[in-house]
């Protein structure tokens, strides 16, 4: 008979296995709180949805500047894009300790099923970020755990480890069954989430990261909107439709040159210049020649007229 009732943190990132190994230490009775994170590349949206699908508790921690440092330099590298995955389920790993001792956590779960993903949920993969998120042997993997060594909370009987499983590989046909079985009808697919997985999001930011390695918040913004190019270190961005205009508009800071057409319909353009040596009047007219190209309508004409407004 336990003496007190046993507390999980669980990351919970609205996937299926994060929603599934919440479900099943709900199962053994066992008070799960979830805890997800939020950045410029991804937020806690889905997160939310299933915390209200679990009803559960649900912590979302903002560590965006943070985060942001690390993707700049991921002490492990990258994926197939610019995506740090060890690196950043190491970091989401070292917040979830700092809860857990202040908040007095048993123990910190997570939705990771061996071999899923070969290159970050490989036996040496989870060993890594167990040891540089100072988890030992804290951290359980509820989909996996009978395929791991057994973790504190299963030594002292906290958990049931008969009533973990043993899901391994890439096939989510276990995770389906169960998710019919316990009737869990909404979450999302695997893939997508967060933008740093993204090839052509990760072209953008790394093409930012060689011209300003000190891009901050706003500039990861700005990678969100429009069509970019870049020339002799300043950067052209020309808004698609009129939402991603006004996004511009917003994004806009002090010394950057906005650009519109008066007598057409047609985009806005922000110029953001990282390096100041060419001279500002070849930029506006390379900033005109862009805007004008990208509406239909002014294209071939001769009498376009331009509002050049700079940022103060």
């Amino acid at each position: 008979m336990r003496k007190k009732k046993v507390k999980a943190l669980v990351l919970l990132s609205g996937g299926l296995d994060s929603i599934l190994a919440a479900e099943l230490l709900k199962r053994q009775g066992i008070k799960v709180v979830g805890l997800s994170f939020k950045s410029y590349f991804f937020d806690s949206q889905k997160a939310e949805e299933a915390a209200k699908l679990l009803k559960i508790p649900l912590k979302v921690v903002d560590f965006s500047k943070e985060h942001l440092k690390l993707v700049k330099n991921p002490k492990f590298g990258y994926g197939k894009s610019l995506n740090p995955c060890i690196d950043c389920h190491i970091l989401m790993l070292k917040k979830a300790k700092e809860i857990l001792k202040k908040e007095k956590f048993d123990f910190v779960a997570t939705g990771e099923v061996l071999f899923e993903r070969p290159m970050s949920q490989n036996p040496k993969a989870l060993k890594l970020v167990e040891k540089e998120s100072s988890l030992k042997d804290l951290l359980l993997r509820p989909l996996s755990a009978k395929l791991l060594p057994k973790t504190i909370p299963e030594k002292k009987g906290l958990v049931d480890r008969e009533k973990l499983l043993d899901i391994c590989g890439r096939s989510r046909k276990i995770q389906l069954e169960l998710a019919k079985k316990w009737k869990i009808k909404s979450f999302p697919t695997p893939a997508g989430g967060c933008l740093l997985t993204d090839l052509e999001f990760g072209k953008r930011l790394k093409a930012l990261f060689k011209i300003n390695p000190k891009a901050n918040g706003n500039d990861i913004e700005t990678l969100k909107v429009g069509r970019h190019f870049i020339f002799s270190g300043v950067k052209f961005i020309i808004g698609r439709n009129e939402k991603e205009n006004q996004k511009l508009k917003i994004l806009a800071r002090k010394g950057d040159l906005l650009i519109e057409l008066k007598n057409y319909p047609g985009p806005t353009t922000l110029i953001r210049r990282y390096k100041k040596e060419r001279k500002l009047e070849k930029i506006i007219e390379k900033g005109k020649k862009l805007t004008k190209f990208y509406s239909t309508k002014a294209r071939n004409k001769r009498n376009v007229e331009f509002l050049v407004l700079k940022v103060l």
